[in-house]
């Protein structure tokens, strides 16, 4: 496990800034003490440790992306249904990113959000031929559980140290490398997929990764102690590539 940094401030008062405006930090706050209490309260890292500082910050961007998407939804006078998390596949999860894909499987502006800004996207002709061949399909995909939640994964897609550990710990045995804490809970072998001749939902989740990137940059403040959990310049980011 990494070492604690000496000298951390006290949590910010706030979850960050949307348009200038401060957001209250009450839903992260919310957000942890469910972890804390919740089933897996056992697996997540010692309060207080650098790994639950990182956990803490992937949350508040996860919060971030949920109230900038609320707030477009708003603008654009979009209707935003209340409606149950959804739940994203592999391949998909792994092209929005775990703080994006978090957010859209449990956030209804967020799904409505990417109807939108996404709705105009097309596929050049010389790209939509039929029989188009899918991405590569993966020697193997774990089963990872996390304090975060569980999700499936190639293991060239997880960082290098992290898969290291995984693989030579016995399963369901929970590792810490850096700011990550999990545990090996199954493997198996995909079965290729079937060609597909519509490349349009991978370019329309490409489109709304560039939107939401410029956009976060554009209109969202981060406050110390909430930075990105990957920002190389917070003192709890020991991983190296």
């Amino acid at each position: 496990m990494s070492a604690d940094h000496p000298h951390h401030p006290s949590p910010p008062a706030v979850l960050g800034l949307l348009d200038g405006r401060p957001l209250s930090r009450a839903a992260l706050d919310h957000r942890l003490a469910a972890l804390r209490y919740g089933p897996r309260a056992s697996a997540l890292p010692r309060p207080g440790s650098a790994e639950a500082r990182q956990l803490t910050r992937w949350l508040a961007q996860v919060l971030l992306t949920e109230a900038l998407c609320e707030a477009e939804a708003e603008a654009r006078g979009l209707r935003v249904d209340a409606a149950p998390p959804v739940r994203l596949d592999q391949r998909e999860a792994v092209e929005l990113g775990s703080i994006t894909a978090a957010a859209y499987e449990g956030s209804a502006a967020v799904r409505a959000v990417f109807e939108a800004v996404t709705a105009d996207v097309t596929v050049p002709p010389d790209q939509a031929a039929p029989g188009l061949p899918g991405p590569p399909v993966p020697r193997e995909i774990w089963h990872v559980s996390t304090p975060a939640g569980d999700f499936e994964a190639a293991p060239e897609t997880l960082p290098r140290e992290l898969a290291a550990a995984l693989r030579t710990t016995p399963p369901g045995e929970q590792v810490v490398v850096g700011p990550w804490t999990a545990a090996l809970t199954g493997r198996h072998i995909p079965e290729p997929e079937a060609p597909t001749a519509d490349p349009l939902p991978r370019a329309r989740r490409a489109a709304f990764v560039r939107w939401l990137d410029r956009a976060r940059a554009e209109r969202l403040t981060l406050v110390p102690g909430l930075e990105h959990p990957g920002d190389p310049n917070q003192p709890d980011n020991h991983h190296q590539h």
